[in-house]
């Protein structure tokens, strides 16, 4: 029996689908973080992982039945120059397509008609699907990119408690919380270097229910970056947006009142496994 799988990886985690040829789900199953750019090895072990996790949960070999699979992977960090190809060959799937998430995050909340979609995790990435037609903008990652994502707010909130030690902003009980949780100054920055996105991530819910002034400050600049993205997507006719990832419903409620929205059809797992049985 031929299979199905659909992976939705990103900088905090993964989860994966396994489907028979009717669409029937049979398994679930979630595992680590999946970016190809930050960690193209570790991702590829926590897919796997995943995979033979939802394999056991259907009572499924977990040697012989990877090959009977048609995947489709939308993972954070497929726009590194090659990671796209180094994983495929490392899969021992049937057949594998590796998409950006953000494609098969588009392609699930939307459902096929036309809209926008700001996708807010760990990263962020801001997309359209009009007349059939898919364009993207920002998901450049961490480094130089993913505005108003966990792990930007994150790192520029912890940015803004070293330049508060300093004297060059003012400190604020937040601020000073988040020295304090790493130790003071030195400790923060002995944190950093050894960070990855998510850990910053873990500094940004809070932010919004916070009443502090160094909250606004990250929160506005942050706001503006946001909202010209999707004033970018709307120069070719208004369109709803649709918030997804676990920022998503925090930012449509700071900025949604700007552009009509509608809720999010399916998730990036449902797109990505509607790609990979249209594979077949």
């Amino acid at each position: 029996m031929q299979l199905y799988l659909g992976v939705d990886g990103g900088g905090s985690g993964c989860r994966v689908r396994l489907a028979a040829p009717d669409g029937t789900v049979l398994a679930e199953a979630t595992g680590g973080p999946a970016n190809i750019a930050l960690d193209p090895d570790g991702a590829c072990r926590n897919i796997l992982a995943a995979t033979a996790q939802a394999l056991g949960i259907a009572g499924l070999d977990r040697t012989t039945a990877p090959g009977r699979i048609i995947a489709a992977l939308g993972l954070a960090g497929t726009v590194a120059a090659g990671a796209e190809g180094w994983l495929a060959a490392r899969l021992p799937f049937a057949r594998a397509s590796i998409v950006s998430d953000a494609y098969t995050s588009t392609l699930g909340a939307l459902g096929g008609q036309d809209g926008i979609v700001a996708a807010m995790g760990t990263g962020s990435v801001f997309a359209e699907w009009r007349g059939d037609h898919y364009r993207q903008i920002g998901g450049w990652g961490f480094l130089l990119g993913d505005e108003g994502s966990g792990a930007v707010l994150g790192r520029r909130l912890v940015e803004l408690a070293l330049r508060a030690h300093d004297g060059l902003v003012p400190m604020t009980p937040l601020l000073a919380d988040v020295l304090a949780r790493h130790h003071g100054a030195h400790g923060t920055v002995a944190w950093a270097i050894a960070a990855r996105p998510a850990d910053f991530a873990t500094h940004a819910p809070g932010l919004f229910a916070s009443d502090d002034p160094a909250a606004a400050t990250v929160l506005d600049r942050a706001g503006a970056e946001v909202a010209a993205s999707l004033d970018r997507l709307h120069a070719a006719g208004a369109l709803p947006v649709v918030w997804t990832g676990g920022l998503g419903p925090l930012w449509a409620a700071r900025l949604g009142h700007r552009w009509a929205q509608a809720a999010p059809k399916g998730s990036a797992l449902d797109g990505a496994l509607w790609l990979a049985m249209r594979a077949a």
